[in-house]
């Protein structure tokens, strides 16, 4: 999506219906394309708050945490959680954007610090999920990260002495093959979710004063730089599906507070502001739709730090929904329904609910003013989800008696609430899981013999 159609796109967006007004005041909001702000309050005003709202190359091979890390956790990148059996601790997963394949870091079972790691690729769009190690000669270090690209190759990015080393990794007859790509010399670097093109992965070096955005796959001649942004940067969010408009947490070179900016890639990396709630509060970018327009953000704007809501471009005032601060817990969303054009109060947004006694996950939409929460199953990494365009919420997991799963969660719908208890169904607003609640259905794997050879074409 170019600028020019993230325009088109806002002004329809614009049109939808403003959610009920609630009696606590609200912030109206500018939002515009990253030209201009995005969403700002207007001077001397306090921000709103409410109670609302591939195919495989090979023919022969089968197929709430806080700070900048938080926004890098909502691009699917979940913790380490243990697994039944002596399963592999997961150190992460990335899906591509499409959901179609994801990639992880695993190991045998075997002692803390003993474990030989290596990447693996999930191939989730067929009939069943299914994986594929890809092994070298050596194990990688669990520091390395890796993402999945949209024809099945995975991205690993491994960390020697004060250089990031960049390989393409793919399965190869019985072995792994592997295509060096190139090093940058920095010392820190991370990978961002993949672009929405499929084709690209960039990677954030961030300073003290400035912060490099390197394109380390896609391009011509091996990583390269396009863009030094002033300032320390942090997150990744795609606001478009062409891959060339992604937002970035940035804290200005002097200090002060966070604010989520637009670099704009077709623009030689032109920066723009994105999110201005208050003058000084931290306003961070979570998640993007760009079908809708949807975004969610965290900001400390209505006195402390809250999960929040917004349009791109449209006059919607920046909502902190009720039903999305919990006690006691931290609400992260992972991800957003796509394919609700011009409709961002419909979007369900699958949410990771972090307690003491675990994680699991939640449902809520804009108009519903409801979080409903659900059991995630044994082995999900938390974070790890996709939408599919009917509503229909992919969790994958691993454990010891499933080596490659995925949990399928419908959507619940909205209700009123209830006029005899007066609270609402399926758990909202509870600090655990309703014990109603429906355990999602669970897609189970066929062996990789039997795996099919080529994608299967996707009904959405």
């Amino acid at each position: 999506m170019t600028a020019c159609a993230i325009e088109g796109g806002s002004a329809g967006a614009a049109a939808t219906a403003d959610p009920e007004a609630e009696p606590e005041p609200e912030e109206p909001v500018e939002p515009a394309m990253p030209a201009e702000p995005a969403m700002s309050a207007k001077p001397g005003e306090p921000a709103g708050a409410d109670g609302e709202a591939g195919e495989d190359r090979e023919a022969g091979q089968a197929r709430e945490a806080r700070g900048d890390e938080e926004a890098e956790a909502s691009s699917t990148e979940g913790d380490a959680r243990p697994h039944a059996d002596d399963a592999p601790l997961p150190s992460g997963f990335t899906l591509t954007a499409d959901g179609a394949y994801a990639a992880r870091l695993t190991a045998a079972p075997g002692p803390p610090g003993e474990r030989a790691w290596y990447p693996e690729r999930w191939t989730l769009d067929g009939p069943e999920p299914y994986a594929v190690p890809l092994p070298l000669d050596q194990p990688e270090e669990p520091d390395s990260q890796v993402a999945p690209l949209a024809d099945g190759r995975v991205l690993i990015r491994r960390r020697v002495a004060d250089r990031q080393m960049f390989s393409l990794l793919y399965p190869t007859g019985p072995g792994t093959g592997e295509l060096l790509l190139g090093a940058v010399g920095c010392a820190e670097m991370t990978l961002l979710p993949p672009s929405p093109d499929g084709r690209c992965v960039y990677a954030l070096s961030a300073g003290e004063h400035e912060s490099s955005l390197w394109l380390v796959a896609g391009g011509a001649f091996g990583p390269e730089e396009v863009a030094r942004i002033p300032g320390r940067c942090s997150g990744g969010v795609w606001l478009d599906r062409a891959g060339r408009i992604l937002a970035l947490d940035r804290q200005e070179p002097g200090g002060g507070p966070v604010k989520a900016v637009a670099v704009d890639l077709g623009r030689q990396g032109e920066v723009t502001p994105l999110l201005q709630i208050a003058p000084g509060s931290d306003d961070r970018l979570l998640l993007a739709d760009a079908d809708s327009g949807l975004l969610l953000l965290r900001s400390d704007a209505p006195g402390h730090d809250r999960l929040g809501w917004g349009v791109l471009g449209s006059c919607l005032p920046v909502r902190f929904p009720e039903c999305l601060r919990l006690a006691d817990v931290a609400v992260t969303p992972f991800a957003v329904q796509p394919g609700q054009m011009l409709m961002p109060e419909s979007c369900a947004v699958a949410l990771r609910i972090d307690g003491a006694q675990g994680s699991w996950v939640g449902v809520w939409r804009p108009a519903g003013r409801q979080l409903h929460q659900f059991a995630a199953p044994l082995g999900w990494v938390p974070g790890a989800g996709y939408w599919n365009r009917d509503g229909v919420l992919r969790l994958p997991y691993a454990n010891g008696a499933t080596p490659c799963g995925v949990a399928l969660l419908d959507a619940p719908e909205d209700v009123e609430p209830s006029s005899v208890t007066g609270r609402t169904g399926g758990g909202e607003g509870g600090p655990e899981p309703s014990g109603a609640a429906a355990t999602p259905s669970v897609c189970k794997p066929v062996p990789l013999g039997q795996a099919p050879l080529h994608r299967a074409a996707r009904p959405d």
